[in-house]
């Protein structure tokens, strides 16, 4: 069984969506489905329909939850070697050829959050930062074409 990587950080806020899931939401829309079938006819119910499509959701989210966090490796990115070497976890700064700076967290899939700066593991970006240091320069091919970097800075936890 392949595990994936997840922080600590990554992993806590899918057991907290888990939490919510299981603790308000489904006793929620199953209070909402008690009191549409009190409405009459559920065949033409709207409300009985959207709170049963609603539960379906919820229903699969924990499942989705549950399976990733059993397949989890959870990685605490502080505990690792500060090599400084791009690891998971560890938070680049690179600069593009104008001039610009960017930063980035490596984390894994289900954190990934490009508005926040966090990208996938298995991003292009990622896989090509991953054993570099400060001062490298990365080309990454990805589906907007290629782009080249310099490592600034590699920083951890």
């Amino acid at each position: 069984m392949k595990r994936t990587p997840i922080t600590q950080q990554g992993a806590n806020q899918l057991r907290e969506e888990l939490r919510r899931l299981k603790s308000e939401d489904r006793p929620t829309v199953i209070r909402a489905i008690a009191d549409a079938r009190g409405h009459g006819d559920l065949s033409e119910n709207a409300e009985f329909n959207a709170a049963r499509e609603q539960q379906g959701f919820i229903e699969g989210r924990i499942k989705q939850i549950e399976w990733r966090l059993g397949h989890a490796h959870v990685i605490d990115p502080a505990s690792l070697p500060r090599t400084g070497k791009v690891t998971f976890g560890s938070t680049v700064e690179l600069e593009d050829e104008a001039g610009s700076n960017v930063s980035y967290q490596i984390v894994g899939d289900d954190e990934a959050d490009l508005r926040k700066g966090m990208i996938s593991i298995n991003s292009p970006i990622a896989m090509a930062l991953i054993g570099k240091q400060a001062g490298d320069p990365v080309e990454v091919v990805a589906p907007g074409g290629k782009k080249t970097y310099e490592i600034v800075e590699v920083r951890y936890g």
